[in-house]
């Protein structure tokens, strides 16, 4: 005889009840596990990890070339042809020029300005709005929804953009390039979403023990969205710091370019800056040189401070874009 598997089959037995036939036993079948829950093959786990490689890949090579062709002497960058995949007697002598004074300088700390300014700005607009409109309570808390979803399918235009800021006298400001694009309401949105979260009552125990709306919300529902903040604090430093549309909307005086215009500059070769021009001229430095070295200048915060908010995307993005 052969044994049957005490995991294949299970049999009901039941007892009879007065009158009625016995019903057969019948065999229970263990559901099927979902195709996610499946443990990978050794192919599905090799297919994976080359799909990842060849990704990063596709990620780091550019960045590589790019990094690399800025350490380059110009000799090396003759022989190479243009962009310099393998690295050969390597100098610094255009990151020294760039950050020796000058327009790079300039709009460097010009863009460094605008990104801590706007962020800081931008934020406490957006807590301050997330925060009454994740109060039921709040005067008018509805309407005002209603406005701002309005605005994520409905906007001016780029005309009466231009014809406001210009009305009021924001052109060859840096103001300009802070107002116009202070406020995104999906990033409201995603803070109201986290902010309904937090439980109703620890906030009604804090209004009982005397606290206002202020105090409440800086400390009380701030510390308990770190994570949130951190992401979408992320998110509008990354847009202040590559903006560039704007700047070269309403900036006409070369001296107030942020940096992200000046390299747009370099790449199309309109201009070089105040005081790498001769140093070109002269074969010193290499202006392919110099473009790669403002690119890798204009990567370098976004690529330092990213890891540090890496852990609070999971939490603080899907948290709050589920919720509420």
């Amino acid at each position: 005889m052969t044994a049957v598997p005490e995991a294949a089959a299970v049999r009901e037995t039941t007892t009879p009840a007065p009158g009625r036939p016995a019903r057969p036993p019948r065999r229970w079948a263990a559901p099927p596990r979902p195709v996610w829950e499946e443990k990978p093959s050794r192919a599905g786990l090799a297919g994976k990890g080359l799909v990842l490689l060849l990704a990063c890949l596709g990620i780091l090579f550019p960045l590589w070339i790019v990094i690399v062709t800025s350490l380059s002497t110009r000799k090396t960058i003759d022989e190479a042809g243009g962009l310099v995949m393998i690295p050969k007697d390597l100098t610094f002598v255009a990151y020294q020029e760039l950050l020796s004074g000058g327009q790079v300088t300039r709009a460097a700390l010009v863009s460094i300005g605008i990104t801590l300014v706007g962020t800081l700005f931008s934020m406490a607009v957006s807590v301050l709005c997330a925060y009454g409109l994740s109060r039921s309570g709040s005067l008018g808390h509805r309407w005002i929804l209603m406005v701002l979803l309005a605005t994520m399918f409905f906007s001016a235009g780029l005309i009466p953009t231009y014809l406001l800021v210009q009305s009021l006298g924001l052109t060859d400001s840096y103001l300009a390039l802070i107002l116009p694009s202070a406020i995104s309401v999906f990033n409201i949105l995603v803070l109201r979403g986290f902010f309904m979260g937090i439980s109703q009552e620890l906030i009604d125990s804090a209004r009982i023990d005397g606290a206002g709306d202020l105090r409440i919300l800086w400390q009380i529902v701030l510390p308990l969205s770190r994570a949130v903040v951190a992401v979408i604090t992320l998110f509008y430093a990354v847009g202040y710091w590559s903006a560039w549309f704007n700047a070269s909307l309403y900036l006409n005086d070369q001296d107030m370019l942020p940096l992200q215009n000046v390299m747009i500059q370099l790449v199309q070769k309109q201009e070089a800056p105040v005081g790498l021009g001769q140093a070109i001229k002269t074969g010193e430095l290499s202006g392919l040189a110099v473009q790669m070295a403002v690119m890798v200048m204009a990567l370098l915060p976004v690529a330092v401070l990213s890891p540090f908010v890496q852990r609070h995307f999971k939490k603080g993005m899907l948290t709050g874009a589920v919720k509420g």
